[in-house]
């Protein structure tokens, strides 16, 4: 059984800046992995400044990816399409909250002399109802869940080889177990995003 390349559908434009954020977007994340590991402080200061800049690159990109592969799921019939979009639309909500995230640590960074002001002002910010579960806890979480859930779909219809959600699930699971591990993580995702000889599309 031959495994089908990652394509992508849709107009030209949007299908070769999907192409590119599938490349750019896990590359940036395997970045800020990297860029964190060289900065045992972890900020502030110009690497933990560069560091959440190529995060927040990489995960906007993603509000490109999730359409894109909800749109390669190709769903048969309202359940199969609610999925897709459910899925879609729960890795969106992931991305908004991981964006928020790096947007304040962002701001803390450039606002804090040293560690000890940093841990101060992120428990201040925390300290708002809402924005720990909504920033920090839940919100992010669902961009894994949404990540999963629709490689899983892909790979179920045949439409991508099943080791790709097979290294997104890996790729989690080694983030969540240390971020020390991010790096590894990016390149995981960035190998099972690869859009490997993809053919674009016209509409």
């Amino acid at each position: 059984m031959t495994t089908r390349p990652l394509e992508l559908r849709g107009t030209r434009r949007p299908a070769g800046l999907s192409r590119a954020a599938f490349v750019s977007a896990p590359l940036c994340i395997l970045a800020y992995g990297a860029i964190r590991l060289g900065d045992p402080g972890h900020g502030p200061g110009p690497a933990w400044t560069v560091g959440h800049i190529a995060l927040l690159a990489g995960v906007l990109q993603f509000a490109l990816v999730f359409p894109a592969l909800r749109r390669m799921t190709r769903p048969a019939g309202a359940a199969g399409r609610a999925s897709a979009g459910a899925a879609a639309l729960l890795g969106l909500a992931g991305t908004l909250a991981v964006a928020a995230q790096a947007v304040i640590d962002l701001i803390v960074g450039l606002n804090a002399a040293d560690r000890p002001e940093m841990n101060r002002l992120f428990d201040e910010v925390q300290s708002h109802p809402g924005v720990l579960p909504a920033v920090y806890t839940v919100g992010p979480m669902l961009f894994y869940v949404g990540l999963v859930w629709l490689m899983v779909q892909l790979a179920v219809r045949r439409r991508v080889g099943a080791w790709r959600p097979a290294l997104v699930v890996l790729g989690t699971v080694t983030m969540a177990v240390s971020l020390d591990l991010m790096p590894l993580g990016g390149l995981m995702f960035a190998a099972a995003l690869f859009p490997r000889d993809l053919p674009l599309s016209g509409p």
